[in-house]
């Protein structure tokens, strides 16, 4: 059988796995250190008491014949897609555009799948490195990447983009942690609407943005009904990185240029290649949407928030620059143009600290780490503590 030609393109490893290799090697090398690891935006905290005691009875329901059920709608409960239409987008959206999911990571793959590969992407840089690896394997070789500096304040420069059928967008970033205002989003929407262009827009973090006057949707920009599909998750909002359970909104407004919809071919994704995400996992989604699971994630999200800002002192503290970590669980800290590799190792080495080099996030991430605010909360402190002994990483 010959190799798919498209994974021969991805020239390196996955950035997280290549950070799980270093680390094993660290610690074959030095098994009693203590290693902390502010890197994979992994979260660390126990799911909320109501939502993981839905999904226990969920679980022993299905041990019953009275109550077990098999199979459920490839597109998700309909009380769910209910509940997140109203709790989530304030009915901004339709029940029926939204189709839940194993998560926003799973989506975005699945995603590609609406697009031939004879496309240009545009992607912001730096970025999640699912979007471009995802992209590359699916064919596509015009990629335009999208710098998004502290120059530009992280957003790229719209004028001088070229004409791109698909764009890429997170907000709250990761890496960034930079949050798109209501402004530069009606840009990016009246963009997409000029070119024909389609936005895949990831909230993942929405439910970490503290200023109310930043949009947690892109719903809430007039017009972005006709150009854009967004995708988010459960993960960091309930701790259900584990869980997995994620949706994915396609209007029905959404069309190709032949006049045929983009709903009709996601649902024909979605029921061929998958068949629904799980009844236990879905029951602790409808509880998160209760109000005391409301309550109780948005406790949760200010729990990390307060980690942010024990981090982020720590690191202003050795004269860095840190960007994020106010509308977002990530910092994205400024080593001063330094090999961010070698500040990864310089970290691990003296500091027993896991950060993620920015280089890993394209190259407009060279220079940079990302701080990841995922971390018990003695664990935070202990970090910040060996920061502050250490000035040599600035």
């Amino acid at each position: 059988m010959k190799r798919n030609k498209h994974l021969a393109k991805l020239k390196r490893g996955y950035l997280f796995p290549e950070i799980g290799k270093r680390k094993r090697e660290f610690l074959e090398k030095n098994p009693d250190v203590n290693l902390i690891s502010l890197g994979i935006g992994d979260t660390t905290e126990p799911i909320p008491p109501s939502i993981s005691r839905a999904m226990s009875k969920a679980a022993l329901q299905l041990g019953e014949e009275t109550t077990y059920s098999g199979y459920g709608p490839e597109q998700g409960r309909e009380d769910l897609r209910q509940q997140i239409a109203a709790v989530l987008y304030n009915n901004q959206v339709k029940p029926s555009e939204v189709f839940v999911s194993d998560g926003a990571k799973c989506d975005i793959g699945r995603l590609q799948l609406l697009m031939g590969d004879d496309i240009a992407v545009g992607i912001q840089d730096p970025a999640y490195p699912v979007y471009v690896d995802g992209t590359i394997m699916h064919g596509v070789t015009s990629i335009h990447f999208m710098a998004c500096t502290p120059h530009n304040r992280f957003f790229p420069d719209i004028s001088q983009l070229p004409p791109l059928e698909v764009i890429y967008f997170c907000s709250p970033n990761n890496p960034t942690g930079a949050v798109a205002t209501r402004p530069q989003l009606e840009e990016l929407v009246d963009y997409a609407r000029r070119n024909k262009s389609i936005l895949l827009f990831d909230t993942a973090y929405a439910a970490y943005i503290q200023d109310p006057t930043l949009p947690r949707s892109i719903f809430e920009i007039p017009g972005a009904r006709e150009v854009a599909i967004e995708t988010s998750s459960f993960s960091k909002i309930a701790g259900f990185t584990g869980v997995r359970l994620g949706w994915t909104v396609v209007p029905e407004e959404l069309k190709y240029e032949d006049g045929s919809y983009v709903k009709a071919d996601w649902n024909r994704i979605m029921t061929t290649l998958f068949n629904g995400a799980s009844n236990i996992a879905q029951a602790g989604g409808l509880a998160i949407l209760q109000p005391q699971g409301q309550q109780e994630t948005t406790a949760l999200a200010r729990f990390y928030m307060e980690n942010a800002q024990i981090i982020k002192s720590a690191l202003t503290g050795l004269g860095l620059t840190v960007y994020g970590g106010d509308n977002a669980p990530y910092l994205w800290v400024d080593f001063k143009g330094r090999n961010s590799w070698e500040v990864f190792q310089e970290l691990l080495e003296e500091c027993h600290l896991v950060a993620t080099p920015g280089s890993g996030f394209g190259p407009a991430g060279e220079g940079f780490m990302r701080f990841s605010a995922f971390g018990h909360r003695e664990q935070v402190l202990e970090a910040a503590d060996r920061l502050k002994a250490f000035s040599l990483i600035a």
